[in-house]
Order: C-alpha cells, then structure tokens, then sequence
C-alpha cells in the first residue's frame, strides 16, 4: 500500500506543472448529488440484473432498488419542488437550479424503472415459475378455484374496502404516502330505477378504493403450493360487489408518494418529544404529494383527473408497466427455499472471546476489532448484557439511533436499571423513519427508570458508542464500545460495519466528556483520543489530509484511503482536489454519492474512487492516513459530508493497537481495493464502470473473501 517516492522537480518544471493545474473550486468539477445517488441506485438494480446472483437475492435487489427510489422522492425530490415552491434562486454547489435538477431526475428515472420491470417479468418471475413459485391471474385459474378466492375476498377483504367517491359533498379523498389504490369511473346503471334517490345516481363518478395495507398483497392459491393472485386483481375482478345497482368501469392502480421530510422546528419546541409527536402526525396528513405511479393501462383522462385533483403535473407522472410497488414481493423472499438465496454464513467471535473468561478481564489486557457482519453482532449485546447483569459496573450510557423493533439490548438496559445501575440512554427522535420506534422505545425505557435524553436542539445526534463505569480496586474503570453501525442487531447482518472494544483510558474519558455533552450540554472542546462532530471532527480530518500533502512536498509518499457511504462536502472535496495535485495518492471507497469528480488531469488523476454493491450493505467508514511512516487509522460513524461534520454529533477513534492497524490496512482497506467483481470505478462524468480484471488476474469480491475468512 505504499509507493516509491517522486523524484523531486525542478522549480522550472514546478512552475510548468502549476500552469498545468485546474482550479479546485471551480463548480464544474462537482457531481451534482442528486445525479450521483441516482447513479448509486443503478448500481443496486445492476445486482438485480446479474443472473450469477441467486434468485431470491435478485429479487431482494428489485425491491431495495424501489425503497431507495421512494425514500429520494420523498426526501430529495420533495426538497426540490419546496425550492422552487418558495421561490429560492440559489444553485447547488455544482451550480444546477431546482428546476434543472428536476429536469434531468425526470430525464433518466423512466429508463430505471423501465429496466426494473423488464428484468422483473421477463427473467425473475419466469424463473421463479420454473421454480415452482408463481404469480398467475385470475384468467390462469379454473372455474372452482377463481369461486374459492371469491369467496375469501367476500369474507376477508370485502368488509374492510372503503370506497369514496368524489361529488359535490364528497371532495377528493386524501390518498395517503405510498398507499396502493384503485381508481375507477363508476356511471349509473340506466336499467335500474333507482326511484328518489335517482338524482345521486345519475351521473358518473370517479372512485378510489384503498387496498387494505393490513392485508397480504400476494393472496395464496389454496391447493396449489406457492402459487398467488394479487390482491389488488383481485378486488377489481370483485368490484362489483361494491356498487350494486351501478356499473363500474375498469379499475386501474395508482400509488402517491408525499413529502417525507420532517422539519422540526426546535426553535419553537419547548419538549421535543412532544414537538415530534405533534410533527409526525401533520406529516400524515399535511404532506405535499411530489410522485403518481399509475398503471400503464390507465386511461389519459383519468390520469389528468388524479393529476389535477392531486395537484401534480404530467411530469411527476411515473407509468409502471409491470407489478406496482416491488417492496410487497419480499413475502417471497420468506418462503422456505434456500437454494434460491445466498448461503449463510458462519458467524465467527474474536478468539480472545471464545475464553470463558470475563469480558472487562479481557479489554483490561488488549482492544478488540469487531468486524460485522462477518463478527457476530452476540458479541455487542453480550458485552452490554454483561455489563447489565455485573454487580460491580456502576453505570451504562448509551447512543440509541436506529435499535430495530424487538431488540435485545434496549431489554438489557431495562434490565441494567432494575438491578440498581445508573443507566442514561440517548434515542434520537430525528432519525429519519424511525421516528415513531424511538418514541415508543423511549417511553419504555423511561417507565423503567432509564435517564432518556431525547437528543440535542439544533443536532442530530449519529455517533455509535457505549461507555460502561465499573468500580474495580477502590477506584471506577472505564469500558467504550464504539462503532460505525447502529446498535440494531437485525440490520447488523446485512450490514457491514466495525466496531472497537476498549479500556483505553483516554478513550473512556473522552467518552464521559462526549456523553456530558449530550446529557448536560458541558461544552467539550478539547478531546484526547476521540474527533468529534460539530466540535473537532472536520479540523481534524483536513489537518490529516494536510498532513499527507506535506509528507509528498517532503519527498516522502502521501497516502490516503478513506471508506465511507458519501462524500458531497465541498471543503474536503477541494482539499483532496490539492492534495491529488500535490502528488498524493488517494483511494476512496465510497458505497453511494460523490461529488468528487476522479481522474482529471491537473485536478484529480491521483484520486481513484470505487463503490461497492453486494449481498451486504457496505456501511463503515474508516479513515487512513499512511505517509510519511506515521499511520493514523481512525473508525466512525461520520460520513464527509456537510450534514455529518456540522450538523450531527458524530464520534470516530483512533485505532491504536498495532496488530488491529495492521489488520485494517492489509486484511478490510487492502481487500476492498482488490475488488473486481462487486466494485465499480468511478469516472469523471460520474458514471460506473465495471471492473475488468487482467488475463493473468483472478475475479475477486471482497465480501466473498470476508465470508469465507474468519475474522
């Protein structure tokens, strides 16, 4: 990983290659963010389309492909239309407008989805069928079996379906965020003679019909095993039941994506828990819609009739020839049938754990990598559910972002406050979509005694860590878990990530100062061991990149490779802009955006970025800065972006040891730069091009190679 050092120029050719060297702050030389995670997202459905990728899996990536697809429209693509909304002027930083971003979102979203139901009908679903596995329509049915499902729609969906039709006292109905709905023109049956109420039947109304979201999309075929009719076929062959004496048309889906971005207004907050529930539920019902998926089939003027009474345009109009909302697929995903997905993998715990021998004995003599999901997550909730049940451990403190619905450590912090510990955790209300689980985790946890803080005004609270006091020998010893992933033991096996066991003791002090600051507002400035964000974090990062630029200018090699799910804060992007100029050798493994543009002559052509898609979520960021013989590894929970190094309280910590160092650099960074199977290069114009490995060199995937190592 290291390099022969330059020779040194001469001042005559120090000045030809200055004249030589593009201005770093030009907006040219940005990626426009948006465009960049659209460009991620393609990434994702290229795993979908790779038929050497299990079936099930394929599917899996289908379905995450249109959740992604959902979450920017309802946070990146609503954030634009506000823009435009409330008359702001300004560019982005690559210098695009609102409009013209939208423009070009709107420009290559059609083509994704265009491909998305392509590989969906023409190659999984065909070979889900070969496999036994079958989506059929009604048509596809006989007689008796078609009267079967009649029957179970008359007794299981028939009584929950509202219809709401739109008249003069009836106004169009609300169309919740990412409902499925059926809309149809319902006219009046000139048959029937409807007698005095024949002026409320004499006239066509549309209708939109809800698909009860508590009940199952794929409706099973009874005597015929892993076959489906889906429920919103279903309904529209069964409509007429719902307006006796009418005729109803056609019925053709829609589904409305809305505004999801909440803003809370902590100004104005005097109790943020309250604050938030409040915000939550005017989310629900006040949120500006900004998508309509319909139905390929669907008439014209029924789509301009939503699209007005929506209040859309034609543009925010996505027709989706194929299966609408992909997500409800996953069900498949749960059916018995190993042979169609990736084979598990063997969980492997650090060896000095595997010692029956207590877990604070253990980090007294040494630290302790963890390296998920390769290391088993046990490891994490035993070391908290240890120090829980440990009569000598005074108290626990904890970051709670995203825990997951039935998590196993919230109970051991229940468990610690029961046994008399002093137990603070902090749950953050603003993480985004998780809002509501972290209400109602609060709620227990303070019913049971725990001091809960509900994150801090103004910042979000991201950073991974632990802090456990234990009285041991008259005096109190500090243990520190922190890490780049949540505490959610459930994403923690999709997840990769990393984490580092300590009872170093300037760490621990750092981590009672960092926990003062989120549970009393003692304004920390000063930490040994820990960067912490909005404090120190981002200085300290580009006094580190400054670093390698002089070690270059010294003649010694500079190095950097940093792992991380984005990078789009100019500040960093201009100083690695300086530092590729100088000479230095930049890797960047980056999982989603980046507004770097690599490989340009004068400007970047030391920088090399990759992005790597696989089974497992790429998720931790580390950070190397290898020159000059003095290697600083540093792991966290900040991405370089504007939001993680201002906005949120983010922690990263040095890695120390040697022997952890020296597995971070030859045996994670070193790997991940080996990727030719998974990994993608980045080019100039920001799109991803595949690897193509040389005759003599062997097809090689990181996550593979982890899989089958034991770590």
């Amino acid at each position: 990983m290291t390099d022969s050092s330059p020779k040194t120029a001469s001042a005559p050719q120090k000045a030809k290659e200055a004249k030589d060297l593009l201005p770093i702050d030009d907006p040219k030389y940005l990626i426009n963010r948006e465009l960049s995670w659209l460009a991620f997202n393609r990434r994702v459905l290229e795993e979908a389309l790779n038929d050497q990728t299990p079936l099930l899996e394929r599917l899996k990536f289908l379905a995450i492909f249109s959740t992604n697809l959902d979450e920017f429209f309802m946070i990146r693509v609503s954030g634009l239309k506000e823009q435009i909304a409330e008359g702001v002027r300004g560019t982005s930083r690559d210098g695009m407008t609102a409009t013209q971003q939208l423009r070009e979102i709107r420009e290559r979203v059609p083509a994704l989805i265009t491909e998305q139901m392509r590989c969906l009908h023409e190659e999984i679903l065909p070979k889900l069928a070969k496999q036994k596995i079958k989506i059929v329509t009604l048509a596809e049915l006989n007689k008796d079996e078609r009267k079967k499902l009649e029957r179970y729609f008359l007794k299981y969906v028939f009584p929950v379906l509202t219809p709401q039709a739109v008249d003069e006292s009836h106004p169009f109905p609300y169309v919740s965020n990412l409902s499925l709905n059926l809309g149809l023109i319902v006219e009046p049956d000139k048959t029937i003679n409807h007698g005095k109420l024949h002026h409320l039947f004499n006239r066509h109304r549309f209708v939109r019909i809800k698909l009860p979201p508590n009940i199952k999309r794929l409706i099973s075929i009874e005597g015929q095993e892993n076959s489906f009719v889906l429920l919103g076929e279903l309904v529209a062959a069964n409509i007429h039941y719902l307006f006796p004496n009418m005729k109803p048309n056609k019925a053709y889906l829609f589904r409305l994506t809305r505004d999801a971005d909440l803003e809370l207004r902590e100004d104005e907050a005097g109790d943020i828990l309250s604050t938030m529930k409040r915000e939550l539920h005017n989310q629900r019902r006040f949120s500006f819609p900004v998508r309509l998926e319909i139905t390929d089939s669907m008439p014209d003027k029924l789509v301009d009739y939503l699209t007005q009474s929506i209040g859309l345009t034609e543009r925010d109009v996505y027709r989706i020839g194929g299966f609408m909302n992909v997500p409800d697929l996953m069900s498949l995903y749960a059916l018995d049938r190993p042979d169609l997905k990736d084979a598990p993998i063997a969980y492997s715990i650090p060896a000095p754990l595997e010692k029956p021998k207590s877990v604070f004995d253990i980090l007294k003599k040494q630290d302790i990598l963890l390296h998920h999901p390769y290391t088993a997550y046990s490891v994490v909730t035993e070391f908290i559910n240890a120090a829980a049940n440990d009569e000598n451990v005074r108290a626990i403190k904890i970051c709670l972002y995203r825990t997951g619905k039935d998590s196993p450590i919230v109970q051991s912090l229940i468990n610690a406050s029961r046994n008399g510990k002093q137990v603070a955790a902090l749950v953050e209300l603003k993480a985004r979509f998780d809002e509501e689980n972290n209400i109602e985790w609060a709620r227990r946890l303070e019913d049971e005694g725990v001091h809960v803080i509900y994150g801090m005004r103004g910042l979000k609270t991201h950073s991974k860590v632990t802090l456990v006091v234990r009285h041991e020998n008259d005096e109190m010893r500090r243990y520190v878990h922190i890490a780049t992933g949540n505490y959610n033991p459930t994403t923690s096996k999709i997840y990769t990530d990393l984490g580092l066991l300590t009872a170093n003791e300037e760490i621990g002090e750092d981590a009672t100062n960092l926990f003062n600051f989120l549970t009393g507002y003692s304004y920390q400035t000063e930490y040994q061991q820990l960067l912490v964000a909005p404090v120190n974090l981002r200085e300290r990062m580009l006094e580190l990149i400054e670093r390698e630029i002089e070690h270059q200018r010294d003649g010694k090699q500079g190095r950097i490779i940093a792992k991380i799910n984005s990078l789009t804060d100019d500040q960093f992007i201009r100083t690695l802009y300086r530092a590729s100029q100088a000479g230095v050798k930049i890797d960047l493994i980056i999982r989603g955006i980046c507004a770097l543009r690599p490989g340009i002559a004068g400007l970047s052509e030391n920088i090399r970025v990759v992005s790597i898609v696989g089974r497992f979520l790429e998720h931790s960021r580390i950070f190397y800065f290898g020159g000059g013989g003095d290697e600083k590894i540093y792991i966290g929970s900040a991405d370089w972006m504007h939001r993680n190094l201002d906005r949120r309280v983010e922690a990263a910590v040095p890695i120390n040891d040697k022997k952890i160092k020296r597995y971070i650099k030859d045996e994670i960074l070193n790997i991940y730069l080996k990727d030719n199977v998974n990994a993608r290069l980045l080019d100039a114009d920001g799109n991803y091009q595949k690897i193509t490995p040389d005759a003599k060199e062997k097809e090689f995937g990181s996550q593979m190679y982890f899989v089958g190592k034991d770590v």
